[in-house]
């Protein structure tokens, strides 16, 4: 089979399909990796193994040394230029396989950490306040009208709204729980009310060991929260099922930086009944692969975790 949808049907998922919205005449390919994103940052593909991921280079706000220059930015993002045409078919398309949607893509410290680098970007939270909220107004100000305009066009062909700020390392938290709650907080309760508003659940992205985060980001509205990085310090499944499992859904959990690509099957199997038993304990949970599954993972193990979930309580 050539057609992905038809490859989810084929192996009876439960799909949640991708709605990404092209810009300016160019649709979204995770394969495409050579070239520039929306907010002007450059790309290029970056062989890893049997994976090609799509790395960001040469950040453009990198040698800005004043907040005034940010109005002087030649490439922020015009909302008027996403498709949302384009992924009002798309989710037509996906709800003719009776598949749920997901879309778009937005973030805050993501996208500032593409335009800034990792390393400036993470410095500014300590050093220049200043400049990283001037940014964070331009690029939440632009997302929120991108957001509105696509929650208005897809209307009830769209169920989730994908929101990601990975706050987490394998350790322990990113960024202090202080600066969230100074330059984070505030920006995604707003566009949880908004989505809320339109009737959407939030599903909110962030990787790592950010158990101590969670409270906040139920004090903002988020309803799913993905992917359950459950080897991270502190992300014990039963434990977060037991202190959040009332407020949150939780979607992902199969552990996929060693059982995935490199277990035996009854290592895939036993994982997934694993988190079944413990995030699955009395519904409020998807399961999938904890993040993207990895080029180079056997398919037998893929299908040993599909199986698994589909035999449940059977």
């Amino acid at each position: 089979m050539q057609d992905e949808f038809e490859v989810y049907r084929a192996l009876g998922i439960d799909k949640i399909a991708w709605v990404f919205p092209g810009y300016d005449g160019r649709f979204p390919d995770p394969d495409d990796g050579d070239g520039t994103n929306p907010w002007g940052v450059p790309t290029r593909q970056v062989k890893a193994g049997l994976a090609t991921y799509q790395e960001y280079i040469n950040p453009p706000l990198a040698g800005y040394a004043d907040l005034r220059q940010l109005a002087d930015y030649p490439s922020w993002p015009n909302p008027d230029l996403f498709d949302y045409n384009g992924a009002r078919a798309l989710a037509g398309r996906a709800r003719s396989y009776d598949f749920a949607t997901i879309g778009p893509w937005i973030s805050h410290f993501e996208i500032y950490c593409q335009m800034r680098g990792l390393e400036n970007a993470l410095m500014d939270i300590l050093t220049e306040p200043d400049f990283l909220e001037a940014a964070l107004d331009k690029i939440d100000a632009i997302q929120t009208a991108m957001l509105e305009r696509m929650l208005q066009a897809l209307g009830d062909s769209l169920d989730i709204i994908f929101i990601s700020d990975d706050m987490g390392t394998q350790e322990s938290l990113l960024v202090s729980l202080d600066a969230w709650e100074r330059h984070f907080r505030g920006r995604l309760k707003r566009w949880c009310d908004l989505i809320h508003q339109y009737g959407k659940k939030v599903l909110y992205h962030t990787d790592g060991a950010v158990a101590p985060l969670i409270p906040g980001l139920i004090d903002c509205g988020i309803d799913i929260l993905n992917p359950i990085q459950h080897v991270c310090a502190g992300m014990d499944r039963l434990k977060l099922k037991n202190t959040h499992g009332q407020d949150l859904v939780f979607h992902g959990g199969v552990e996929n930086q060693e059982i995935l690509p490199r277990g035996s099957v009854s290592d895939v199997v036993n994982e997934t009944r694993t988190c079944m038993k413990t995030l699955g304990q009395g519904g409020g949970y998807i399961c999938c692969s904890c993040h993207n599954v990895q080029a180079g993972t056997p398919v037998e193990n893929i299908l040993a975790m599909i199986k698994t979930v589909r035999n449940w309580g059977g």
